[in-house]
């Protein structure tokens, strides 16, 4: 039996294999930790790693033990305090001891919470699993860079490994055919006229001996041509295809009017946060378009979407119109999934949210694959939900959820975008 010895150096990261299976193993409860840091976070480091706890319960590993009865003999090196027959007390009961406040003692023992950092990758790893983009559909030809390799016939050079056999073989055997055919033919000739003239009496000896080296030089001449030249090697060819490719654009629109104070446009930058990574993390082919509005929408960029502090009164059909000029213009649907998020706090110019309503209906909605609304307040809801209630109930891709604090970004996140059966 063979033996193999592996004598590589183990790389820096000999230990990520170990470190994998241990995300795996603990995968619910560092889960759990990494919902509960996302809520005490802010906008500046919500992308970072953390540290999580684990109970120590919970890296208990299974071991057996031997039930009662039997006999056994052990060794127990090093032992000098017992002989045998000596009887060994039971150890006293409530003697451990574990992390928490409780009264202080004199006696126990116990194992703090086992802590295990995990890296930004990780962490984003776990807290963007099981999400998507719903109704993501593959688009036709459009700022194509993704081909597929398909067959497209023969040619006369390439790889070895493209080498086809078949194709080559039958190359070679039309080849030898076409080059040997006028000494095959004349070799033919030859060997009849030597019989006819080996049944006359007498014998043409001269003659006879002039065609039997004829037939010779004819014979060598025909085995002279190769079995198979460089010529004749055909290899598979292949051509790349453009292939439809997934694009899809991102219209995130929130509302800075002065109803949206500090700590609800914190909240509503926070849930934008988590949709800004959620896509440039998990797709290439992305756009992001950002709107700002209060009585004027205008389109901005990240930087500026985040972080101006520019504010006003109130009219979200701004916001949607320009939205809708964008996507006619820029975005065509036959090339781009559209997907719209919508953060503001419900309230609205009275007699502006039938016209939000008109808008969605008629120029929005027939064209995005998805449409959520984030609804940031803890009071009743106002005009505009009403309105969008209308518009929930004419389209099954227009979802509406309500945000009462830092704590219901991360589960209405996950709710919008959870990953659907198909």
């Amino acid at each position: 039996m063979a033996t193999f010895i592996d004598r590589r150096l183990d790389g820096k990261n000999k230990s990520s294999v170990n470190r994998q299976r241990f995300i795996r193993r603990f995968k619910g409860q560092i889960k759990k930790a990494v919902t509960e840091a996302m809520n005490g976070r802010s906008i500046t480091d919500i992308d970072s790693g953390e540290k999580v706890n684990i109970p120590t319960r919970d890296l208990s590993e299974p071991v057996f033990g031997h039930g009662p009865g039997g006999r056994r003999e052990a060794i127990h090196p090093g032992n000098r305090e017992f002989t045998p027959g000596d009887r060994i007390a039971r150890p006293p009961s409530g003697g451990g001891g574990g992390p928490g406040k409780g009264q202080a003692s004199n006696t126990g023992e116990g194992e703090d919470d086992f802590v295990f950092e995990l890296s930004r990758e990780e962490f984003l790893e776990l807290f963007f699993e099981d999400l998507e983009l719903p109704n993501l559909v593959r688009t036709q030809l459009a700022k194509v860079t993704e081909f597929k390799s398909v067959r497209a016939g023969f040619t006369s050079a390439g790889a070895p490994a493209n080498i086809d056999i078949v194709r080559s073989l039958k190359g070679a055997l039309a080849r030898r055919m076409a080059l040997a055919a006028p000494y095959t033919r004349r070799l033919r000739d030859a060997e009849m006229e030597l019989q006819r003239l080996l049944a006359e009496s007498p014998v043409d000896e001269v003659r006879v001996q002039a065609l039997v080296e004829e037939i010779d030089h004819l014979r060598a001449r025909a085995r002279a041509v190769p079995f198979i030249d460089t010529f004749d090697l055909r290899y598979a060819n292949r051509v790349k295809q453009p292939q439809p490719t997934t694009q899809a654009v991102m219209f995130c629109i929130m509302d800075v009017s002065g109803s949206m104070d500090r700590a609800r446009k914190d909240l509503a930058k926070r849930f934008f946060t988590l949709l800004y990574l959620f896509l440039k993390r998990n797709y290439e082919k992305i756009e992001v378009v950002f709107i700002r509005h209060h009585t004027v929408a205008k389109e901005v960029d990240e930087q500026e979407f985040f972080y101006s502090r520019e504010t006003g009164g109130t009219v979200v059909s701004s916001a949607l119109q320009l939205a809708s000029d964008i996507m006619a213009e820029r975005y065509p649907i036959a090339s781009w999934n559209l997907y719209i998020a919508q953060a503001s706090d419900g309230d609205n110019w009275h007699h502006d949210s039938p016209a939000c309503r008109d808008i969605l209906l008629q120029r929005i909605m027939p064209y995005v694959r998805y449409y959520s609304y984030i609804e940031i307040t803890p009071d009743r809801h106002q005009s505009l939900w009403e309105a969008y209630e209308e518009v929930r109930a004419a389209h099954s891709h227009f979802v509406m959820r309500q945000i009462d604090g830092p704590a219901d970004i991360y589960p209405v996140f996950r709710d919008l975008f959870r990953r659907r059966a198909a």
